[in-house]
């Protein structure tokens, strides 16, 4: 865990980059953090925050960059501020208690997701293994109710809903902190023309275009993978999440219990979200561990991979439970991936996770901005 000092030290560094860029403004152009910087006459530890995160680190100012190393200036402006944004999930992160205490970098942020995500794996595999009938567990079921047969519906609904009910509310808390952590907001700005304007930036991710010509993914290059693997994966999440909600409306208003036929509606969202999802986190995973380390931050990318690995196995696990339903491996699996899932809901808020809401609100926030000077 970083000490005081270096958490100034981390915050002078990327001070210092910013009025550099302030006074430069060649890539006034990149993204939506210029323009928020431009208005900016000096940077106070708020615009740090609102800055960091409004970054999506494409990282193309650093290739332009004409004080980036091997110049005296030794401008890295993109890993400056992916450590001020990493701080930021640290300082917001509810409730207060966890504040500076969690690790979110290096290893011992892997070690810690791994013990969350093993132990939700163990709170689901060892009840089934002692309560369920072996014959039962490993046996072949199919018809209607067969994953019931395994883990009653309720405990399923019970454990996951508490589990994402707590996120939600750990992440609510931590959003409200970190909008207050902006600074106040522009005073006399119509909220929803400013809300239409940040969901259209965050559903085309237009900060990840570089300027126009695309992202510095792995080098000097211009590429739009990085865009689109991160759309594969957020819009594979959104279909999941989708095809829950459905079956949750089969389930208990038409009563038609899982597992449905292949053709139906939540097992074709389902489907295309998994496999939105296997794409979106293999791809954002090669592409980082194959970027040019310059202007990365090396010390977060083991708690980047841990997240993508997390989120690939869910993906996985529940496409070969799909797969293999109608077979005596149904039973495991089914198991492995609710404890997958309930995992991943147990860590969403104080993971990388952190970063969809976070950089949400600086989207909002800087909409704000816009509108606010005309």
């Amino acid at each position: 865990m970083p000490c005081a000092d270096d958490t100034q030290r981390i915050a002078a560094d990327a001070r210092r980059a910013l009025d550099i860029c302030n006074a430069c403004q060649f890539c006034d152009g990149y993204c939506a953090v210029f323009p928020a910087l431009k208005s900016r006459r000096s940077v106070s530890a708020e615009d740090l925050t609102f800055l960091s995160n409004l970054c999506h680190n494409c990282r193309s100012c650093h290739h332009a960059c004409q004080y980036a190393p091997p110049h005296a200036f030794d401008l890295n402006l993109p890993k400056s501020l992916s450590l001020v944004r990493q701080q930021s999930y640290r300082d917001h992160v509810w409730p207060p208690l966890l504040r500076g205490r969690l690790p979110h970098a290096g290893w011992p942020a892997v070690a810690v997701m791994a013990a969350v995500v093993l132990s939700a794996v163990a709170l689901v595999v060892v009840p089934a293994l002692l309560l369920v009938p072996p014959e039962t567990l490993f046996g072949r079921q199919s018809g209607s109710g067969a994953f019931y047969r395994l883990v009653p519906w309720k405990v399923i609904a019970g454990v996951a809903g508490m589990a994402m009910l707590w996120s939600l509310l750990a992440i609510s808390f931590s959003v409200a902190s970190f909008w207050r952590g902006m600074g106040p907001a522009p005073a006399g700005v119509p909220l929803l023309p400013a809300l239409r304007d940040a969901l259209s930036d965050a559903a085309t991710l237009r900060n990840l275009g570089g300027g126009g010509a695309g992202c510095n993914d792995r080098d000097e290059s211009f590429s739009q993978a990085r865009r689109r693997f991160h759309h594969a994966l957020f819009y594979g999440v959104m279909l999941c999440f989708a095809s829950t909600s459905v079956a949750t409306v089969y389930d208990h208003l038409l009563g038609w219990p899982a597992p449905y036929p292949l053709t139906s509606l939540p097992v074709l969202l389902g489907s295309l979200g998994g496999v939105g999802m296997v794409i979106g986190t293999a791809g954002l995973a090669s592409l980082k561990l194959r970027a040019d380390p310059a202007p990365v931050a090396a010390s977060l990318t083991g708690a980047d991979c841990a997240l993508l690995a997390l989120l690939f196995l869910v993906a996985v696990s529940g496409l070969g439970l799909l797969a293999l339903r109608e077979t005596a491996a149904m039973g495991p699996l089914l198991l492995v991936h609710l404890g997958l899932v309930l995992g991943w809901f147990a860590t969403l808020p104080y993971s990388k996770s952190l970063h969809a809401p976070f950089r949400f609100a600086a989207l909002l926030r800087a909409a704000m901005e816009r509108r606010g000077r005309g």
